[in-house]
């Protein structure tokens, strides 16, 4: 994991906070003792300015993600609900610790979300589940990347997925994958299990781009016909999710994602090049959007969060790009096909 992860040693993990109405130790709540929690966090002021905010932006408004919920307004007017997230608010000194996965939330804000925005994440193991039964559909047969057990648990099968030889694999990797709702990503990518906090190896991870990322390993030994197929997994990869929190997240679970193997290839870290053409795909494929209208948050309301007569009453319908063609397209046009 990346070496920009909280290290909470000698830290004071007892502020009491107000939290959605709930007053709770916001900072890090009781949790299984096998969490790692210095590894599944990320200090966004470690990460490279530009870098991060290729990450903040939205591509359909043309400006940064919004909070899209109200358990940050305690720290000021421009972490409410419907303001911006900049690099300001989250990589200063102070916020080092502002945005952190779910499992690392005091237990307090964690039920009011389930309460507020019905967030609850799936165990990896459902994830993992779920994505066998796709892979048995396009593979035609069962355990392609791994073999569940009864107590939940799974280990991954041994040797190539395809042949060697077989120009199948292209295929898989050029085929299009969508998580609805994505939180943090965990049915793309799980760098550690979303309900527990344990990291789970590179050998080990079941998401779809996961799947995808470990075809390529096993059929480009090339540096740069390698990064040429990554790419190509990145673009055909899409998730959306309403609040920007969890959206970061999941943008940083990508990137880190790609960090990973790359290391686990050729032992060392990708420049920032590389990791800048990474993100800006991320930016556009994992999105913001309200589910229920297909448009940017808050886009069609007149509120007192949101900046007055910038895009005024009109919705903000998002865009996604069709890389292969380089065309951008609304997503509510493409669910009438």
């Amino acid at each position: 994991m990346p070496k920009s992860a909280k290290n909470l040693a000698g830290q004071n993990t007892t502020a009491h906070k107000q939290c959605g109405g709930y007053s709770c130790d916001a900072a890090i709540p009781q949790m299984d003792a096998d969490c790692d929690i210095a590894g599944i966090d990320i200090i966004e002021r470690n990460l490279p300015k530009s870098l991060l905010e290729i990450l903040l932006k939205d591509m359909s408004t043309g400006r940064n993600i919004l909070w899209a919920c109200d358990g940050y307004a305690q720290y000021g007017n421009a972490y409410k609900s419907g303001c911006e997230i900049t690099y300001k608010a989250i990589a200063g000194k102070k916020n080092t610790m502002l945005i952190q996965p779910r499992i690392l939330k005091a237990k307090c804000y964690q039920k009011e979300r389930t309460r507020t925005h019905a967030e609850v994440f799936t165990p990896s193991w459902i994830c993992n589940e779920m994505n066998n039964c796709c892979d048995e559909e396009w593979f035609g047969r069962k355990d392609v990347f791994n073999t569940m057990k009864s107590d939940h648990t799974w280990t991954a099968t041994t040797g190539p997925i395809f042949p060697a030889g077989s120009k199948k694999w292209h295929a898989y990797v050029l085929s299009k994958r969508l998580e609805i709702t994505c939180g943090e990503a965990p049915y793309l990518v799980s760098p550690y299990d979303t309900t527990t906090g344990k990291i789970i190896p590179i050998e080990q991870r079941i998401g779809q781009l996961d799947r995808k990322l470990r075809v390529i390993n096993e059929n480009m030994n090339s540096e740069r016909y390698w990064f040429e197929w990554v790419l190509k997994a990145f673009q055909s990869t899409y998730g959306y999710e309403y609040q920007g929190d969890n959206l970061l997240l999941a943008r940083e679970n990508l990137l880190y994602t790609f960090i990973d193997n790359y290391k686990f290839k050729f032992g060392k870290e990708p420049n920032i090049q590389k990791q800048k053409k990474i993100a800006q795909i991320i930016a556009w494929n994992i999105w913001q959007m309200d589910g229920l209208s297909d448009c940017a948050p808050f886009s069609s309301e007149t509120n007192d969060f949101y900046q007055m007569g910038l895009f005024g009453n009109a919705p903000i319908p998002c865009r996604v790009i069709d890389w292969e063609n380089n065309l951008q397209l609304c997503f509510k046009d493409l669910k009438k096909d």
